[in-house]
């Protein structure tokens, strides 16, 4: 008997009311409808405009509608939520706009033609012409700063973290944070003052100097913090089997982190494969192809886009090959990101079930 009317009772539960789970998309829709209008009525040109009144009204909305269903608590996370959202895109605005004027632009002569041919003989008011030379002294340049830069950075790195100790260690940390912050013109400077020391003429290799003075900071700063995220058990465990500290290092501590060595020293080529200041200072450039990077004048991607742009006064033939070459050196910073993440997957330490 008491249990067929316990079962009459009415249950009683700690949730409220919520909005559904197509609610955002719902306020979304309605703010960007509210917004076209007050523009078109306002007579605002710039969808820009148009996206921020539409941003302002998705928050306020979403407040008012969440406090009067949910309360006003819950209406404060969903603001917040809705805030999160709207930065994120708003930083993707600038992205996505970016890439599609680029790729609209560049694809226009982008072929293998203009993939597979120098400048040589032709004037930048020509049409024709291609941009191998300057691929071929990118590769060349970056590839000798990642040789330099890549294995001092990672040792630096591995000093800083597992013996660094007193004034030293501080010091270190202290330059390499004062270079992290050095302009791409003042490395430049610094390789022309030794080259005008010794009477040199420009060559590849001197450009591939100064990229290696800006990323080694950026490969030490990346480096360094993948080594600190090693759990110490770790190397406590390897150091009590009376493995030696420096196998410790190679054999436990680097295996654990490659894949966010290899990201960071990724990222530092990025960071230098589109410098044009110490190109411009220590290479000069060159219209012809030069593989040789250790004499002679070469050319690079971002170097063949400033010239090629500098003389196109906006429009003609160097106009769109700037805008191809552009869209080429996206594409070469896309490839080494995908490159780093297959190596990072591919040289994660497996653990068993």
């Amino acid at each position: 008997m008491s249990t067929a009317v316990a079962d009459k009772r009415p249950s009683s539960t700690l949730r409220g009311a919520s909005l559904p789970k197509w609610s955002p998309y719902a306020i979304a829709v309605g703010s960007v409808a509210v917004a076209a209008g007050i523009g078109l009525a306002a007579g605002l040109d710039s969808r820009i405009q148009w996206g921020l009144i539409a941003a302002i009204l998705f928050v306020l909305g979403t407040y008012v509608i969440s406090a009067r269903v949910e309360g006003r608590r819950q209406a404060k996370d969903r603001v917040a939520t809705s805030l999160v959202w709207v930065a994120f895109l708003l930083a993707l605005l600038p992205l996505v706009s970016l890439v599609w004027t680029t790729v609209s632009r560049g694809v226009k002569v982008l072929d293998i033609y203009f993939l597979t041919h120098s400048m040589g003989l032709i004037s930048d008011t020509e049409p024709g012409g291609g941009i191998y030379h300057a691929i071929i002294g990118s590769l060349e340049q970056v590839g000798l700063a990642t040789v330099i830069a890549a294995p001092i950075g990672v040792l630096t790195a591995i000093y800083l973290v597992e013996y660094g100790r007193g004034n030293l260690a501080r010091s270190v940390t202290f330059f390499v944070d004062v270079m992290t912050g050095i302009p791409s013109i003042v490395a430049g400077l610094f390789i022309l003052s030794i080259m005008l020391m010794f009477d040199m003429q420009p060559f590849g290799f001197a450009g591939s100097l100064a990229l290696a003075i800006l990323m080694m900071p950026v490969v030490v700063r990346s480096t360094e913090e993948m080594l600190k995220l090693v759990p110490n058990e770790l190397r406590e465990a390897s150091l009590a089997l009376g493995v030696p500290k420096w196998r410790t290092i190679l054999k436990v501590v680097l295996p654990t982190s490659i894949g966010g060595i290899t990201t960071g020293i990724m990222l530092a080529v990025a960071r230098i494969a589109g410098e044009t200041a110490p190109v411009l200072l220590l290479v000069w450039g060159n219209s012809l192809i030069n593989s040789n990077p250790f004499e002679g004048a070469q050319q690079s991607l971002p170097l063949y886009i400033y010239q090629q742009y500098q003389n196109s006064q906006g429009s003609g033939a160097a106009y769109d090959r700037a805008w191809a070459a552009a869209l080429t050196l996206i594409a070469f910073v896309m490839i080494l990101n995908m490159v780093a993440r297959g190596i990072a997957r591919w040289k994660a330490p497996k653990t068993g079930r």
